[in-house]
């Protein structure tokens, strides 16, 4: 099935814009915890993506049969101290095609770019107790704490986010 995936960078989003904002409706809508809560307006995810782009973010997308079914981004740290580092934001998976390697695909991804950017350490928060915890920890991220009462819930209730690193080759 996978064998038709590809995974591609976007340097533009105009073209793609709609697309990626029914992504964005899809993964809110099944309970993801990426900044936003059900139900998302498509006006409010299109607002979304078009100010996501920067010289300092990459955006890549897992597509299938030519149609977006997933995305990453790897944010650049532009801070003197930081020049080493990146952090990993907004894994994205349809719903329809989770469990099946397109998160792993896009963060195998996201991690060959930083190591071309000459970043040694990559970080990334995700809500305690989803199952991205074990696709992080079986990337070899490790856990380095966790801040509790982070993100609400559309219920209202509030959830732990843990925090994970993972070094890569030094430079």
């Amino acid at each position: 099935m996978f064998n038709e995936l590809e995974i591609e960078r976007l340097t533009s989003i105009s073209e793609h814009s709609e697309e990626l904002s029914e992504l964005l409706i899809q993964v809110v809508g099944d309970g993801g915890s990426i900044g936003f809560l059900p139900p998302l307006e498509l006006v409010d995810a299109m607002k979304y993506w078009e100010e996501v782009l920067s010289p300092n973010v990459f955006l890549f997308v897992a597509k299938l049969n030519n149609r977006i079914i997933g995305s990453i981004q790897l944010h650049i740290c532009t801070k003197p101290n930081g020049l080493h580092r990146a952090e990993i934001a907004k894994l994205m998976t349809h719903p329809h095609y989770r469990r099946k390697g397109v998160g792993r695909l896009l963060i195998e991804k996201a991690e060959e770019i930083a190591v071309k950017e000459k970043k040694s350490l990559l970080v990334l928060d995700t809500r305690e107790g989803d199952p991205s915890n074990h696709l992080y920890n079986n990337l070899g991220y490790i856990k380095a704490g966790k801040i509790p009462n982070y993100a609400k819930s559309v219920s209202g209730e509030l959830h732990g986010t843990n925090i994970y690193y993972k070094e890569l080759e030094s430079f």
